[in-house]
């Protein structure tokens, strides 16, 4: 599957307005501003006079609930948000948003206790609260989804769990945010006290609540319906490796980019409710898709004994490692093991020069070194220039193999590809290797905004 993709594919698929990311970024920091002025509107700024900490738990509450709206509207999957930032960014934004909503949300249930409290027994009276406070038990239950989220998005967590597993408890921020909504209603003065208020607070959860439901769900059932994509052959690549082929309906009007990623759920039995991302390890046609997967383990192990008719369930397509803002420089592309899977169906797309293009692929040992022979092509009919690294890496902040560790990161690509200060950039691998590499095309003297990432990690 080495073809381009149609021209009218590519046309139709226009890039991305610049003005998006801003306009994105600006909603969100306003609605924080919309949210301290609907407080200081029902006496805020008054009351920390007189109870200063129940006025400071009210303004966290406030917050922490509007950040963890902001936070399902992140990864709700709306298409104009993940053209605009990507999924990395968004993931990055997601992560931090919802810490710093679950902190807030611990300020305001300290701060609220102690402050209805004056000076009692802190314990017995948060006991009261929860007790005997309309909509008050609803909120204790989501506090603690939203507990048990947070803790298995800790790094040391989520090391130790199975993708599949991570995004199944992770699906409770969603129990967690409907469960704080009684106890607003019944018992918020700051989300019931004026026309403003209600206004505002109800359009931000119905946004969230519809986005979830319009693209979390109805795009994918849509988009299944229409495109109904079967696997029509499964390849071994090499140890661990599969390549598996899909066809389908319609697949020229599938709005997805080489370079993209789907979430994939194969009807093969028992698990096919987890759905696992996968990049495209081919340009995208107008007849097929193929994706190659490597054996880690989870629902990835089960790509090999999958059978040609085997329905597929697609979410997405997701991720700006993309073309989009290609504009006919040289191209370097730096991939470390699979992570060689998007870059492949991106040589087949850019409309870069023959000659003009550079793949370097890392990996530890040769058998990893898979689709030479797509390679071969690309190097003999687009004069695409292979290199091949292979070996441990030298350490943790490099992207060089331990062989090559004298020569410095930047020197390295500097001599694996001469043009790389005015070159685009796409990367794809491990997280803490694309760090390394990213921060050694910088040093080459590559614009910030021509490096372009895809990471493997959630």
């Amino acid at each position: 599957m080495t073809a381009t993709a149609a021209p009218e594919v590519r046309e139709r698929l226009r890039a991305t307005p610049a003005w998006w990311p801003g306009a994105g970024a600006a909603a969100a920091a306003s609605s924080l501003l919309v949210v301290t002025a609907l407080w200081a509107g029902n006496g805020g700024f008054g009351d920390l006079t007189g109870d200063p900490l129940t006025a400071t738990g009210r303004l966290a509450g406030l917050y922490a609930s509007d950040l963890l709206l902001l936070q399902v509207l992140l990864m709700a999957r709306i298409p104009l948000v993940e053209r605009a930032f990507g999924q990395d960014r968004l993931a990055r934004w997601h992560r931090w948003t919802g810490f710093t909503s679950f902190w807030l949300m611990a300020l305001h249930i300290v701060t609220i206790t102690a402050g209805y409290a004056a000076g009692a027994n802190v314990v017995t009276e948060l006991w009261e609260l929860v007790w005997t406070y309309p909509g008050m038990l609803l909120a204790a239950a989501g506090t603690l989804a939203l507990l048990t989220v947070v803790a298995t998005s800790m790094r040391a967590a989520r090391r130790k769990l199975r993708y599949e597993s991570w995004h199944l408890l992770h699906l409770y921020a969603y129990l967690g945010a409907g469960l704080a909504l009684p106890h607003q209603i019944w018992t918020g003065s700051d989300f019931t006290g004026t026309a403003w208020a209600r206004a505002y607070w109800w359009t931000l959860y119905l946004a969230a609540a519809g986005a979830v439901l319009a693209y979390r769900i109805g795009l994918p059932v849509w988009r299944n319906r229409k495109h109904r994509l079967t696997v029509s052959r499964v390849v071994a690549e090499g140890p661990g490796l599969t390549s598996v082929y899909l066809t389908g309906e319609r697949l020229a009007e599938l709005p997805v980019r080489a370079g993209q990623f789907f979430q994939w759920r194969f009807l093969d039995g028992p698990g096919w409710t987890r759905a696992n991302p996968f990049s495209l390890s081919a340009t995208p046609r107008g007849d097929a898709l193929r994706i190659t997967v490597k054996n880690q383990g989870d629902g990835s192990s089960r790509m090999a004994a999958l059978k040609p008719g085997t329905r597929v369930l697609i979410e997405g397509p997701y991720g700006k490692l993309t073309g989009e803002s290609y504009a006919g420089e040289p191209v370097v592309m730096l991939a470390c093991g699979v992570g060689i899977t998007p870059l492949l169906s991106l040589l087949g797309e850019l409309p870069y020069r023959d000659g003009e293009a550079t793949l370097v692929h890392r990996a530890r040992t040769d058998a990893e070194g898979v689709f030479r022979g797509e390679l071969e092509w690309f190097a003999a009919r687009r004069g695409v220039r292979v290199v091949h690294l292979t070996g441990p890496r030298a350490r943790a902040a490099s992207w060089l193999p331990g062989g090559l560790a004298a020569t410095g990161d930047a020197e390295a690509l500097r001599q694996a590809a001469p043009r790389i200060a005015a070159s685009r950039v796409y990367i794809c691998g491990p997280e803490e290797w694309a760090r390394a590499a990213r921060a050694a095309a910088i040093a080459a003297g590559v614009r910030p905004d021509r490096v372009h990432t895809e990471l493997f990690a959630w």
